[in-house]
């Protein structure tokens, strides 16, 4: 299927697909950064490091948050966008 061909549907089903697989790389990311920061905190703190690091958790952090509301939202669009099913004449629903 080329893009011109595409269906809004499938264009959020798209994006929502990419935010989700940096959403999974972004909790990694975290969850890594945070464990470093646990184990060398008092060095970086000796080095003068821990300011900048902790900066970043904060961003990284805020990502990660951001593409959660982001995906919440579109969720609930691919919800809209959903084909209504069509009904036959004997009111059954194909």
């Amino acid at each position: 299927m080329s893009a011109d061909a595409k269906t809004p549907l499938d264009h959020v089903n798209d994006t929502l697909a990419q935010l989700k697989e940096m959403r999974h790389y972004s909790k990694n990311n975290v969850e890594r950064l945070t464990a470093q920061w646990l184990l060398f905190d008092g060095e970086l703190k000796k080095l003068k490091q821990a300011d900048q690091i902790e900066a970043l958790m904060m961003r990284q952090g805020e990502l990660h948050d951001a593409l959660e509301a982001e995906i919440a939202e579109l969720e609930e669009l691919t919800a809209q966008l959903q084909p209504v099913p069509e009904e036959d004449a004997s009111g059954t629903v194909h």
